[in-house]
């Protein structure tokens, strides 16, 4: 998990797998995978990295929509919403996200 943290990861963001490396039959670039970047946030919690946990979960939630809502990629750089848009995989991961994350803010009051 933290390798993934420490390999995959563009401008704070997950991607999906580094495209230069994987022949995946398709061609250009994309955008990191916001369900994989909520993933790692429940999964730093899991792991007793609380704060890296949260901070990556503010981050994350200040790239809403101006709807509150996420595609399935984001732009690292520019923070662009790309693809399916709303992701309902996306949002199913934020919202454990988000309560893993306030479990752990109950744990330490």
């Amino acid at each position: 998990m933290l390798a993934i943290a420490g390999e995959l990861q563009e401008n704070g963001f997950v991607l999906r797998y580094k495209v230069r490396e994987t022949d995946d039959g398709l061609s250009g670039e994309e955008g990191t995978f916001l369900i994989c970047s909520f993933w790692l946030v429940s999964a730093l919690s899991e792991i007793g990295e609380r704060e890296r946990a949260a901070a990556l979960c503010e981050r994350l939630l200040a790239h809403a929509s101006a709807l509150g809502l996420y595609a399935e990629e984001l732009e690292a750089s520019t923070g662009r919403h790309l693809g399916n848009f709303p992701q309902a995989f996306t949002h199913l991961a934020l919202i454990n996200a988000v309560l893993h994350v306030i479990a752990d803010e109950e744990a330490t009051a």
